[in-house]
């Protein structure tokens, strides 16, 4: 075997060992720390049941402060549990601030799910590693595809311009992409088998991908769409829907909204004949369910077998639904010319046993590479989108991280191929915010749109060294904390007069978040940096935390967040740090020069301490 599939396979284990451990709700590891570590959700509010897909039990929740975590996303592997119980398997189906919603595994609702200290934490995703240690052992088998990875894995090209690919010309759809989206569509629309749309903050790539789905599916192409997360998944889908093409959006852990639904399976079949015998399906389980639940937790063994008989037949109506609901999928999936869905979404579709033409896997940069491998094997030609100078995919285990783990398909693929194309004009924020970004990791090839040049100061450092407001470790005993910045921004929003609508604080450390909300006004967003990759806000303010004597700064070195952080501002960029602490790195030391040549720098004595 490959030795790289080698290490693919054994990084796989690895995740799925520490995910095993890391999840695991036992006296070693206490909910406070699950909790304290984003792998917890606790106490739940249930506002809503229902049966929801193949009428399996489906919970609504509120939470008393959204959570700081980009661990659980849509379609995690979760349980959900109580003290003394036996915890359930399910599904998260979305979480969106202190809302979310999830689905059991089960036959009905727990006894207790509506009982006071009710939570639900990740568990391991068997499923997803099961599948993709079955690609990664069958990829030599399938020699295109083996040629490609080995081309991925093979010495880096060194850098260079990519070939211009020959395309026709094209009667665009979409009359305002500027020069380099045309010039990546016009690549899309060529022979090339594999390339990479490179995506910077703000540069339309979106708008870009959907103009190019839209001119494949005009010429009788069947597409393939797909992006690690739901909600990328759909954000992509409805940008495709503006062009009326027939989409199809399959997988059933999204919370469809009412645009995405009418092109789901269960919007698209409505009022059908094969709808109305699932809910007739659906009504035989709820009686059978209410007859099971006349037998309550404290009966004797006759009855225990007569609940559990109850239950087994309920399962196997659910059975006969989910069969039919796959064959109903299954001729809208042939019908369709777009299919959208993330990797495992598609996979349990079915539709690796078709063929389409073109495969778009957008937020590349977000993908661990055996995911991708997963879905690559369905299309004839590959276009991966993203960035991948923003957050890589999030990979629990240490020694697998060691082991490339974390470097997602997008930036093994930069490096080993030609068929590069950057969107060059960022839309999104001010030249000075956005400049910095540009020199360091863009090679200055990131412009701004012309409307959006400087009209006063949009970038400005508060420099807190020298004023003892010195990191702390927070209540948890694990993230960090600085007050101090948290008191000169208070000011700062008091003074300035910013709509809070409009506002928004980002910090890495999730400590410095929860001290926020204590402090700052409740009315203004209030996140992680990791939580608001994808979002913007007209003004953002940044708090960087550290401030020691050592010149530590931990996962600040992880320069990828930083970019993140600082092209979330439409408008105004306020960071507030230590220049003493953050000075002596290199990439810190840039960015203050560049915001004593582009910005204000202002230290805290301006400010009453």
């Amino acid at each position: 075997m490959h030795p790289q599939l080698q290490n693919l396979l054994k990084c796989v284990e690895l995740e799925e060992k520490e995910q095993a451990t890391r999840y695991s709700l036992d006296q070693a590891h206490t909910l406070r720390q699950l909790k304290a570590e984003g792998l917890a959700l606790h106490p739940l509010i249930v506002t809503r049941k229902n049966f929801g897909y193949a009428d399996y039990p489906e919970i609504s929740f509120k939470l008393a402060f959204p959570p700081e975590t980009n661990l659980f996303r849509d379609g995690a592997a979760i349980e959900c549990f109580i003290a003394g119980e036996e915890p359930v398997k399910g599904t998260l189906i979305s979480l969106d601030g202190k809302a979310g919603e999830f689905r059991l595994f089960a036959p009905d609702f727990p006894d207790w799910i509506e009982d006071d200290g009710v939570g639900i934490k990740l568990a391991p995703d068997t499923r997803t590693t099961t599948i993709m240690k079955k690609v990664l052992n069958e990829l030599e088998q399938n020699k295109p595809l083996f040629r490609l990875f080995e081309q991925l894995h093979a010495a880096p090209l060194p850098g260079q311009e990519a070939k211009p690919a020959v395309a026709e010309n094209i009667s665009f759809h979409n009359k305002k992409l500027n020069a380099s989206q045309q010039e990546a569509v016009q690549a899309i629309c060529s022979d090339e088998p594999f390339l990479v749309v490179h995506g910077p903050p703000g540069t339309g790539k979106t708008t870009t991908l959907a103009e190019a789905i839209y001119q494949l599916v005009s010429r009788g192409e069947k597409i393939l769409v797909s992006a690690p997360s739901n909600t990328a998944v759909d954000h992509l889908a409805k940008s495709l829907l503006k062009y009326a093409v027939n989409l199809l959006r399959v997988g059933n852990n999204s919370k469809a909204d009412a645009a995405i639904f009418a092109h789901t399976p269960e919007g698209k079949l409505g009022n059908s004949k094969s709808q109305k015998e699932i809910k007739q399906l659906k009504i035989r389980a709820e009686e059978f369910r209410r007859m099971a639940l006349k037998y309550k937790r404290s009966f004797g063994k006759a009855e225990r077998e007569q609940r559990n008989l109850l239950f087994k037949e309920v399962r196997s109506i659910r059975a006969e639904i989910k069969k039919l609901q796959e064959y109903n999928e299954q001729k809208l999936i042939e019908e369709a010319s777009v299919i959208a869905g993330t990797p495992i979404g598609l996979y349990d579709a079915g539709v690796d046993q078709l063929r389409f033409n073109t495969l778009f896997l957008d937020e590349a940069g977000q993908c661990i590479e055996p995911l991708a491998w997963c879905i690559f094997p369905m299309a004839g030609k590959i276009v991966l989108a993203g960035d991948h100078w923003q957050l890589p995919p999030t990979v629990l285990s240490r020694e697998a991280a060691a082991g490339g783990f974390n470097n997602s398909i997008l930036e093994v693929a930069v490096h080993h191929t030609r068929q590069v194309y950057l969107l060059n004009i960022q839309y999104r924020m001010r030249e000075a915010i956005a400049g910095f970004s540009s020199r360091y990791f863009y090679n200055q090839l990131l412009k701004t749109a012309t409307h959006l040049g400087n009209t006063g100061t949009h970038l400005c450092f508060i420099d807190t060294a020298g004023s003892g407001y010195q990191e702390k470790q927070g209540p948890d005993g694990i993230s960090l904390q600085n007050e101090g910045e948290l008191r000169i921004l208070l000011q700062l929003l008091e003074k300035e007069g910013w709509d809070p609508e409009h506002t928004a604080f980002i910090s890495p450390y999730s400590g410095q978040v929860a001290a926020a909300r204590e402090i700052l006004p409740a009315t203004i967003r209030i996140s992680t940096i990791d939580s608001f990759q994808g979002q913007e806000k007209e003004n953002i303010l940044l708090s960087l935390v550290r401030s020691n004597d050592e010149g530590e700064i931990g996962f600040l070195k992880d320069y990828r967040r930083m970019n993140v952080a600082i092209t979330r501002a439409k408008e105004q960029l306020v960071i507030i740090g230590d220049s003493a602490t953050i000075g002596a790195d290199k990439f810190y030391r840039a960015f203050l020069s560049y915001v004593e040549e582009q910005g204000q720098y202002r230290t805290v004595w301006e400010f009453e301490m």
